[in-house]
């Protein structure tokens, strides 16, 4: 039993680090991808923090199984290094044994992702959704630039030749106003303020020592200049404010649980096999011409053969019509249905994904017998490369109709959970060493003499 604990020791720093490690590349290539929609929109720090939070859901999803083959080849390829794997040899505790701890490990994390997949993803992800698309929709701080009209508030258009930055106050201003549904104002001042109303959804532009010009865009006679000393403007600024939306609405496949997508699915089989239904009707009416029937008693002569043909040709191709109509319809459900099988086995075949890399990792890290991060990573990642091959091809072809959801989310999982159980027997049965010295001829010669040198003294 206290071997048992050391094992799992030596995996939980490991662990950890890989979950933080591979975390922060995620984020990083997040805030990369989408910098531009962020930047400039005057967002507050607890609203990027809600966007960041809302996204590292779909980060855990894909970094655990990661993080867990990272955390296996590091602790075994540490004890393997340090001997200790054949000292517990030795004392007759196998590499079957030694696998057990991670394994029971592996298989309750697998359990509370599943949990994590159902009921914090989906809700993580919509909430994204929305998120994300209330700050698309927010058009970024107006920017008001001296001797160049601004035409980011809508109707209007606002020319300041001058600009006081300490005072904010503008000068020599000229306002086109469109707002008007039959008049057009042109407004002029010497000076004016910008700023937004308390409740953040309208702009007022404060106006001192000016004039107003209106003329009606109907009849082109009706011409009026107004004086003032002091006037105010207010321009619709919801645009440049952000207005959160309610969470609600529908909700796409990844954003529901295995429960609900099920739902979906038993709902899209009824309407799938009611157009079935359909079809087989319609199949069925297709080589029945009444209109034959009814003239059988009739003998075809000149007069009434093309007559009778061309209704026939004419009833054939709408029958035709229908009934592709109905296959096109069928086919579209089965898409669909195929698309939330996919979602449904996904949620599942990640977390398995865990098992499958225990049973790689203990085995490279054994034959490895290096404990270092970069070796780990490294090999992480060209797994998780095959991984996500698998399952990407996989979705695509499952989305086509190609191959079974089934067969397309869990092929990854048994090819490389069958390549994890030969390494294991072999790792079992024999000492094998992976050797990477023949990276070392990809390294330049002048270098690797320099390295040497700094060794050696």
């Amino acid at each position: 039993m206290i071997i048992y604990r050391y094992i799992l020791k030596n995996h939980l720093a490991p662990f950890l680090f890989g979950n933080v490690t591979l975390i922060s590349i995620f984020l990083l290539q997040f805030l990369m991808k989408f910098a531009d929609r962020l930047v400039g929109k005057g967002l507050g720090f607890w609203l990027i923090t809600k966007l960041i939070a809302y996204n590292l859901a779909w980060m855990v999803v894909l970094v655990v199984p990661m993080a867990v083959l990272v955390a296996t080849l590091m602790a075994f390829g540490s004890m393997a290094h340090d001997n200790e794997v054949a000292i517990f040899k030795a004392t007759g505790i196998s590499l079957y044994k030694m696998i057990m701890p991670p394994l029971l490990a592996g298989a309750f994390l697998c359990f509370l992702l599943i949990q994590f997949n159902n009921y914090v993803y989906p809700n993580a992800n919509h909430a994204a959704r929305i998120l994300m698309q209330d700050i698309s929709r927010k058009k970024p701080t107006l920017s008001l630039v001296p001797g160049v009209f601004s035409q980011e508030v809508r109707n209007y258009s606002i020319l300041a030749r001058d600009i006081e930055q300490e005072s904010n106050t503008l000068k020599d201003l000229t306002i086109y106003d469109d707002s008007g549904l039959n008049k057009k104002s042109v407004v002029t001042a010497k000076s004016g303020k910008i700023y937004f109303a308390k409740n953040q959804k309208k702009l007022i532009l404060d106006l001192v020592d000016g004039e107003i010009h209106e003329s009606d865009m109907k009849t082109r006679e009706i011409y009026r200049r107004l004086r003032f000393e002091k006037h105010k403007i207010a321009m619709d600024g919801s645009q440049f404010t952000f207005e959160q939306s309610t969470p609600g609405g529908r909700r796409g496949d990844r954003e529901l649980g295995a429960q609900d997508i099920l739902l979906i699915i038993d709902s899209l089989e009824i309407q799938k096999n009611h157009y079935i239904e359909e079809y087989q009707k319609a199949f069925a009416q297709h080589f029945e011409y009444d209109f034959v029937k009814e003239n059988e008693k009739r003998r075809f002569d000149n007069n009434n053969k093309d007559h009778i043909l061309i209704r026939a040709e004419e009833k054939v191709k709408n029958q035709f019509a229908t009934l592709k109509q109905k296959i096109l319809r069928v086919e579209y459900k089965d898409k669909e249905i195929n698309k939330f099988w996919v979602e449904v086995h996904k949620k599942y075949a990640i977390p398995g994904a865990i098992i499958v890399f225990i049973l790689i990792g203990v085995p490279l890290g054994t034959m490895t017998r290096k404990g270092g991060f970069g070796v780990a990573a490294g090999i992480s990642l060209l797994f998780f490369l095959i991984y996500w091959a698998f399952l990407i091809g996989g979705e695509k072809l499952a989305d086509r109709g190609l191959l079974s959801p089934f067969w397309g989310m869990w092929s990854a999982n048994f090819v490389l959970g069958a390549l994890g159980v030969f390494l294991l027997v072999r790792a079992a049965k024999e000492r094998v060493t992976l050797d990477f010295s023949f990276l070392s001829r990809i390294i330049p010669k002048s270098f690797r003499n320099n390295v040497g040198s700094d060794e050696n003294s």
